[in-house]
């Protein structure tokens, strides 16, 4: 599998792509006020969006650059996120089976976020549709934590190693009651499955009323050999 490393592309550019997806997910609500934050992996250390920062009001020059222990080089303060997403790389890179972390994105997506806040089982959503399954697979559904908890940060990467163990590596996780954190090995992918992801849960929440019907096994079995969607 080929995938186009972040860590290949200048920081110049880096810090403009940081900009375009933020400004993009800020203008379709995605993330409103100074919620959300995207990282990169820029060479051994980071690329990360300021704390308190609007997504749809970045300065390419004010993102924050810290190196590969966190300790932060130039830039306006870093998100208070940094530990998670940290954990996100380290524990997607050395989970055998798992799909390596190239850039994080964190948003307080609507109706994710609104389904968190009734969902009881492990994962956020079953398999409503095929690209829901092709696109993002399994979200598994992180108990509460605070905003910037470092048990949050815990949690997620003892997450990714189980669902790697399993065979079904993932790209996302929720966070219950504050959001989806999705990564991938470019920022148009990620945001491309930050977007199917919302999508079915906007059709989740439409379907309450009559709850909707799930691929059957031998349709997921389908996809897997068709596509190889890993659910």
């Amino acid at each position: 599998m080929n995938f186009h490393s972040t860590s290949q592309i200048s920081e110049s550019k880096a810090r403009e792509e940081i900009c375009r997806v933020g400004f993009s997910l800020f203008q379709r609500g995605y993330v409103h006020a100074t919620a959300g934050n995207i990282s990169m992996r820029m060479g051994d250390g980071f690329l990360i969006t300021p704390t308190d920062a609007s997504l749809g009001h970045l300065d390419p020059a004010a993102l924050a650059l810290l190196n590969r222990n966190g300790t932060q080089i130039s830039g306006q303060r870093a998100s208070k996120t940094i530990a998670l997403h940290r954990k996100i790389y380290e524990a997607s890179d050395h989970a055998d089976g798992s799909l390596p972390a190239q850039c994080v994105i964190h948003t307080h997506s609507t109706h994710c976020v609104s389904l968190s806040l009734t969902t009881q089982g492990a994962e956020l959503l079953p398999p409503l549709t095929p690209y829901f399954v092709m696109k993002v697979g399994h979200v598994p559904l992180i108990p509460y934590f605070r905003p910037g908890d470092p048990a949050a940060a815990d949690a997620v990467a003892l997450t990714i190693q189980k669902f790697a163990k399993q065979g079904t590596p993932i790209r996302s996780v929720m966070l219950s009651k504050l959001g989806p954190n999705v990564w991938h090995h470019d920022l148009a992918s990620a945001m491309a499955t930050l977007e199917e992801l919302e999508e079915t849960a906007k059709l989740m929440q439409l379907s309450l009323t009559r709850p909707p019907g799930h691929l059957s096994d031998a349709q997921i079995e389908e996809l897997r050999q068709t596509f190889g969607a890993s659910w």
